[in-house]
């Protein structure tokens, strides 16, 4: 599988030639009039203003530290073309939004990121959820099973549920959507390395209850190199890696069409200290490195690419945000129909779902939290969204309560169902400020794919620390920024009080790890052992030669193996990963 990794990576490259083609907005005459109107008004009108009132610093800039102009016009835009830079909603390159009529039709999808404790305490907050109008799930799991271990394991002590929910085995997943509609429900689950099996456990919790696999709908993130890169919840090499996730791609066009088997993730990456060009840039990057991984293993584009969805972060510049997500799909449209040649335009959407930014909730005086996450959510729903999670006001100190989750959840509605911006699409397209953001957003992007293609791809840069070297740097200035008080955050470098915490704090079941220790152990003793281990060594012997493993996995998942048991025979044949130490 090493060709999908090739150094011979081409990238349309397009940039300059798109936005100088065909016919400019604005007349040239025209131009050079408010050229000269901007210098007068600048000696005249500005000059007096500021004499008499100077702005309040010497420099403003965005959440990504770029700098804002004071003013922006035609001039700002100017080389720009309609239909290569615009063009109309539902139409190509889709920087309008990937919909004709968006959200005037359908809502984006209402998708409360929820998991805590044991099965059961979830699945009580999932329904909770449902009956309060939220209209998809999405599944938080705990540390342990993000890594693979199993609840009892030694190396998962002190894990259980603190960060989602525990799923080791068929069993839990049974309970995890016990009452709940397979069919009616589109489900989403961030889990990553161990993604092909928990999918496989949902798959076989529907089976068990009579549901076919065509009418599943939802979306597991299975973004590896997003967890090389940011993360760090890998567990096996980048290659064999990289080939399960192709094996989940494959089986998913055949056998669960309506399934988004990746959902490329820069949220991960924006919450590790990124810019939102580096989030943008290296999010998309890795969803064409998956495109070519795809197409190595045989696969048409058209076959496996319109299941391919996204996944951003909607941070604090409100401006910069929106320009961010009007550039993601115009790069991707470009990209899909001029570089991969696909044909079928459902390749060529960018589709998204976005969190808003847990990394900026504040301990301090959480309550603004709440404010924080209307003006992300948004950002994200003027952006052209698909799918939206809103943090909650309490998630800085504990996971969210059920007041905080539905306060959060709330807040999308009052969004869609108060605020008027769904009326219309893509309100601030022609923005001077927005397009002119939106173009500078995609110039970084190419910038960041030439860079990238000059080290060989995305995995040798993931290699040679180019990646986690960017964002790094990126979070240093942004950190410093904060405390040498050039950047405010509210409560905590401006406007700070000391007064003791009043919300409520989230508690779990107290004996809920002994229940699911008791539960796995039960589980163990009651299955037919032979079985399990009959299907585990069938699942040793795919993984050492090429098939495709996810028929051998839903077998071993189906017989209740666990995700322990599983992990451990694919560490058995692929190793397991250290990072180097970057210098």
């Amino acid at each position: 599988m090493a060709t999908g990794t090739s150094s011979s990576i081409v990238y349309s490259l397009m940039y300059n030639s798109v936005i100088t083609q065909g016919a400019a907005m604005y007349d040239k005459k025209k131009l050079d009039e408010l050229k000269n109107q901007i210098e007068t008004w600048e000696e005249t009108s500005l000059s007096k203003a500021l004499a008499s009132l100077p702005e309040r610093m010497d420099e403003f800039i965005t959440t990504s530290s770029e700098p804002i102009n004071r003013l922006y016009t035609p001039l700002d835009v100017a080389d720009a073309d309609y239909a290569s830079s615009l063009g109309l909603p539902g139409d190509y390159p889709y920087t309008r939004g990937v919909h004709p009529t968006l959200h005037r039709s359908k809502l984006w999808t209402m998708r409360m990121f929820a998991g805590f404790g044991t099965a059961e305490e979830t699945n009580a907050r999932f329904k909770y959820l449902l009956e309060q109008g939220q209209t998809g799930l999405s599944v938080a799991f705990d540390l342990a099973t993000l890594m693979g271990y199993d609840t009892d394991q030694p190396e998962a002590l002190g894990e259980f549920g603190k960060c989602g929910v525990a799923v080791s085995s068929l069993k839990d997943m049974e309970i995890l959507f016990d009452g709940i509609p397979f069919d009616q429900v589109s489900t989403s689950m961030t889990i990553n390395s161990p993604a092909a099996i928990t999918w496989a456990m949902y798959l076989a919790a529907a089976e068990n209850r009579g549901v076919r696999l065509d009418q599943l709908r939802g979306t597991i993130q299975n973004d590896i190199l997003k967890e090389f890169i940011a993360q760090k919840e890998f567990i096996f090499p980048p290659e064999p890696s990289m080939r399960l996730v192709v094996d989940t791609m494959e089986y998913g066009s055949q056998k669960v069409p309506q399934w988004n088997t990746i959902s490329i993730s820069g949220y991960h990456i924006r919450e590790a200290g990124s810019t939102a060009a580096q989030e943008l840039a290296f999010t998309l990057g890795d969803g064409l490195e998956y495109v070519r991984w795809g197409i190595a293993r045989g696969m048409d584009v058209d076959e496996f690419a319109p299941r391919l969805s996204f996944f951003f972060n909607a941070h604090n510049d409100f401006f910069e945000e929106i320009a961010k997500y009007r550039a993601a799909r115009r790069i991707w449209a470009r990209e899909m129909r001029e570089t991969f040649k696909a044909k079928n335009p459902r390749s060529w959407l960018c589709r998204f779902h976005t969190q808003t930014a847990g990394v900026s909730l504040t301990a301090q005086q959480p309550e603004n939290n709440v404010v924080r996450v209307a003006i992300q959510a948004l950002a994200a729903v003027l952006g052209g969204t698909q799918s939206l999670h809103t943090n909650s006001l309490d998630e800085a100190l504990a996971l969210p309560s059920e007041h905080a989750v539905t306060i959060a959840l709330r807040t999308q509605q009052i969004i869609a169902e108060e605020s008027g911006v769904t009326n219309t699409v893509d309100p601030l397209g022609g923005s001077f400020f927005v397009e002119a953001l939106t173009d500078r957003m995609e110039k970084e992007a190419y910038d960041y794919f030439r860079r990238v293609e000059e080290m060989g791809g995305v995995i040798p840069a993931i290699e040679k620390g180019f990646f986690q070297s960017e964002i790094s740097d990126a979070a240093y200035r942004y950190q410093r920024e904060i405390d040498r008080g050039i950047r405010k955050i509210v409560g905590v470098n401006a406007y700070a009080e000391k007064k003791p915490l009043t919300i409520p704090i989230l508690e779990m079941d107290p004996q809920g790890y002994q229940r699911q220790v008791k539960r796995l152990e039960d589980l163990r003793k009651t299955r037919d052992n032979g079985r399990v281990g009959q299907t585990l060594d069938r699942l040793r012997i795919a993984l050492e030669g090429t098939e495709n493993t996810m028929p051998h996995i839903m077998e071993a998942v189906h017989a209740y193996a666990t995700l322990g048991e599983i992990i451990q025979v694919m560490k058995e044949a692929f190793g397991v990963y250290e990072e180097p130490t970057m210098i």
